[in-house]
């Protein structure tokens, strides 16, 4: 692999300006490189060798970056859209300069954990069908979730298209009743049902119809191993139930950063990075 890269096209790739105005920094001696100053836009430089500084301020070069995000409802897990605000519009430019682009999708009105990176190499590897890559999601349901649908999602449901899905864990984190309270208590001070579970209530007084305010609602925590189209919303809708809000809390290793609120984010630790690299799914290799 090259080890070098041309001046110009660094720091063009960090953001500091177009080619032609790169060019006239240089020619205007404000670029230098180990110390001294770079007469030629061209040269060839070592990123992680040499040291470039631009008006004196050293420049730290990476090609890489990863980010998580909690992402917030009502923005698109995309590069670009023609209507709606993408999760690349809540990242800071210096961040978007380098080309990150979300590691699969949520679904607009979903919120929760989203890796963003430029690593081509490992988004393919967590997308991957062959890895299977567990996701956990918590949801307020509308309808009574109990050890029958438990068992029906430990098996695997039939989707609306006749696709079975490989088996998955429900658990139910809150009685029905316990959620209906917290529907009730959510536009209060009162929080009968815990802060997130109350949080979450007060997300999905949106999405209620007629239908849906009489039922009893559960909160609950789900982790699948793929990742169709819709799938935690279609694999309730297969059990006579509907996903009023929905938000991803891990993806394999990684878990999302309590600290941060919706539309927030930071880039991904050392550690975080390299346990993604070396992230191997044990047990489900393989659908039979």
């Amino acid at each position: 692999m090259k080890s070098t890269i041309r001046l110009d096209k660094m720091l063009g790739n960090l953001g500091y300006g177009t080619r032609s105005g790169i060019k006239l920094l240089v020619k205007q001696g404000a670029v230098t490189v180990n110390g001294q100053r770079a007469k030629d836009p061209g040269m060839q430089i070592n990123p992680h060798a040499d040291s470039v500084a631009l008006d004196g301020e050293t420049i730290a070069y990476r090609d890489t970056v990863y980010v998580m995000l909690h992402k917030p409802a009502g923005v698109v897990s995309a590069t670009e859209d023609n209507r709606d605000r993408t999760v690349l519009d809540l990242l800071d430019p210096d961040v978007t300069v380098l080309s990150p682009f979300p590691v699969g999708r949520l679904d607009k009105d979903t919120e929760g954990l989203l890796l963003l990176t430029n690593d081509g190499k490992l988004a393919h590897e967590l997308l991957s069908p062959k890895k299977h890559v567990p996701k956990t999601y918590r949801a307020l349901v509308a309808g009574d979730v109990d050890a029958s649908d438990a068992a029906a999602f430990g098996q695997g449901v039939t989707l609306d298209d006749g696709y079975v899905t490989m088996p998955a864990q429900l658990q139910v984190l809150a009685a029905a009743s316990d959620a209906s309270e917290a529907l009730e208590a959510s536009t209060s001070d009162s929080d009968p049902s815990g802060e997130e579970l109350r949080a979450a209530a007060r997300l999905a007084r949106r999405n209620l119809t007629p239908d849906y305010t009489e039922q009893p609602l559960s909160w609950i925590e789900l982790t699948i191993n793929e990742g169709k189209f819709h799938q935690v919303k279609r694999m309730f809708e297969a059990v006579g139930k509907k996903v009023l809000y929905l938000r991803r809390v891990s993806m394999g290793p990684l878990t999302l950063d309590a600290a941060l609120a919706p539309g927030q984010w930071r880039e991904l630790s050392e550690q975080e990075v390299d346990s993604l690299r070396s992230y191997r799914k044990e047990g489900l290799s393989a659908r039979p």
